[in-house]
């Protein structure tokens, strides 16, 4: 009887943990979010497309044989406003027109005031959002695919680079404060 009760202590602290760590949302606040166009995506993994990366990856020391990697910190974001887009996620791929002088431009570090956004229902509740990027010459088009519980699978497809796709979350935007 004892072991019972333990495995079901066990099982419980289990479900509690899922539960705590979990960053679901609300199906309604979702749709919301989605609806409104403004909202934040926040990048938790890459998943680079060129072999070149992957194989570099796998060759480290400890390192386990997935294509994931990991982005520490809430740094990596989307955050899509009504006037305003604004991007800043890693690259991890190849780039065929690089910028030598300003290595910062590798990656995607940009705000455009000149896009438009398209919203469509996927399958299984699903909100697909698709942003086309006219004042960006690297950037083509960036989907954004929101699933139910506000998880959210992202990529970006280049005029000058290999396509890469990042996993996270989307959230409210924050309030942006006026500048004096």
């Amino acid at each position: 009887m004892k072991k019972y009760i333990s495995i079901i202590w066990i099982f419980g602290f289990l479900f509690l943990f899922q539960n705590c760590t979990a960053q679901d949302m609300d199906t309604q606040t979702v749709t919301n979010l989605v609806n409104s166009k403004d909202f934040s995506f926040h990048a938790q993994r890459a998943t680079p497309t060129n072999y070149d990366v992957i194989n570099v990856m796998n060759s480290l020391p400890n390192s386990t044989s997935t294509r994931f990697l990991d982005l520490s910190g809430d740094n990596y974001s989307i955050d899509l406003r009504k006037d305003k887009l604004e991007v800043v996620l890693p690259y991890f791929g190849r780039v065929f027109n690089p910028t030598y002088g300003n290595t910062s431009q590798n990656s995607y570090r940009f705000t455009s005031k000149d896009f438009t956004v398209t919203t469509t229902q996927g399958r299984k509740g699903k909100s697909i959002v698709k942003i086309k990027v006219n004042d960006q010459s690297s950037v083509d088009e960036i989907t954004i695919e929101v699933f139910k519980n506000g998880k959210a699978f992202t990529s970006i497809r280049s005029n000058d680079r290999q396509p890469i796709s990042y996993d996270g979350y989307i959230s409210k935007n924050e309030e942006e404060k006026e500048k004096p």
